[in-house]
């Protein structure tokens, strides 16, 4: 196995760790001060700023390969999200955000002619931002089987009733699409194939904002995590995606590259709140040592090296085998992505919170946001039972069979 990255991907990591460190990373005070109560669903002007600066400097889709990005792989790509991911609103920056990384995913590999021209085009130029409503109240959404907001067509219309949260980024006021996910179906045998994807303006009527959802009591503006009725919402008949039925087949391709993407982004957390957590331990000083002489703060800080380590080879194990065998071959690896990384990360975070004490929980620091992001994405995107259940029916496929 070759450890080295390419020569495109290590010219990149720079340009964005420079990029980073003299442009984003002195922000990051005064972007929460900008996302104010009274504007919290408004993109603060100094993002605006930064992402002219990096589209200027070529920084700019990195995630997208083909005709729409820079070409890189999964592996290439891999180490920058991790660099992105030391601030948790960084990849904005670069138009490398959730959910409009997915969003642009599906519309550049399922969308048609016309849906690219109105929506992909300019999600890519930044110009708009996206939605991604699937998960619902009602039922566990872990199981997308169970989904029950109704795609019924009328026409050349589809009317769509239903009730979706968590539809994260819906809240700011450049969200314009959603994509929604439903049942145009529900009688098909088949219960992977009862489902359907569907183009829905944002200003549709019938699109009710019942509230914004909470996570650990932050609001995560500016792009929140609404509730959303949809009641009677009507969209032409050309903005389905892909077709009838196949809702199901479109969101195993856009959760698998996300789960990786969230992944890269959490082990960039975790390596700063470890590089955090050492030079805390060297300059505080507590019962006469600096907390670094006390063995269970070195036995913490050599834990976590040990467990990001691990993680990031996995993680870039998994965006290998996604780029030479494609991404159904690699689920194994992107599963065990998927299980291994949050919790190492909240786990690593943990420990840098205890370190700096009181100012790990408060504002202070960004440990505490990070902490509640690596705790969230332990259910986001399939909770780790479902990834565990998952993985290890799959090994022991692989077992009888081999037997």
């Amino acid at each position: 196995m070759d450890f080295q990255h390419s020569p495109r991907s290590l010219e990149l990591q720079h340009r964005v760790a420079r990029f980073m460190t003299e442009e984003v990373m002195p922000l990051e005070k005064e972007y929460r001060v900008q996302v104010k109560a009274d504007t919290r669903y408004r993109t603060p002007p100094l993002m605006q700023a930064l992402k002219e600066r990096a589209r200027a400097e070529g920084l700019w889709n990195l995630f997208l390969s083909g005709e729409h990005g820079p070409g890189l792989t999964n592996l290439e790509y891999a180490p920058i999200k991790e660099i992105m991911g030391r601030v948790l609103w960084a990849p904005e920056v670069f138009n490398c955000s959730a959910p409009d990384v997915g969003n642009m995913e599906v519309l550049a590999q399922y969308g048609n002619a016309r849906q690219k021209q109105e929506w992909l085009e300019p999600l890519l130029a930044g110009e708009i931002r996206s939605a991604f409503s699937m998960t619902e109240p009602a039922v566990a959404s872990s199981d997308a089987t169970n989904i029950q907001c109704r795609i019924e067509r009328d026409g050349d219309h589809y009317v769509i009733n239903g009730r979706k949260w968590f539809t994260s980024g819906a809240m700011n006021e450049d969200c314009k699409i959603l994509i929604v996910m439903g049942k145009s179906d529900p009688d098909n045998p088949n219960r992977h194939a009862q489902q359907s994807m569907i183009l829905v303006p944002r200003d549709t009527p019938g699109v009710r904002i019942v509230r914004d959802i909470q996570t650990f009591g932050y609001g995560d503006g500016p792009g929140g995590h609404p509730e959303i009725a949809y009641e009677n919402v009507r969209v032409p008949a050309g903005n389905m995606l892909l077709g009838e039925g196949r809702g199901f087949e479109i969101a195993q391709g856009r959760l698998g590259p996300g789960r990786i993407h969230h992944c890269m982004r959490l082990i960039g957390c975790a390596q700063r709140a470890l590089e955090m957590m050492t030079e805390r331990a060297n300059s505080r000083v507590a019962f006469g040592s600096t907390l670094g002489e006390h063995g269970s703060v070195r036995e913490d800080i050599a834990h976590s090296f040990c467990e990001i380590e691990q993680a990031r080879l996995l993680t870039l194990r998994a965006a290998d085998k996604m780029d030479r065998e494609g991404n159904k071959a690699a689920l194994d690896l992107i599963g065990a992505a998927k299980i291994v990384v949050p919790t190492m990360a909240a786990r690593v975070i943990d420990r840098a919170i205890q370190v700096f004490g009181g100012a790990g929980v408060s504002q202070d620091t960004f440990l505490a946001e990070a902490f509640v992001y690596a705790r969230y994405i332990r259910i986001g995107d399939g909770p780790d039972q479902v990834h565990l259940s998952q993985l290890g029916r799959r090994l022991l496929r692989q077992s009888a069979r081999a037997a």
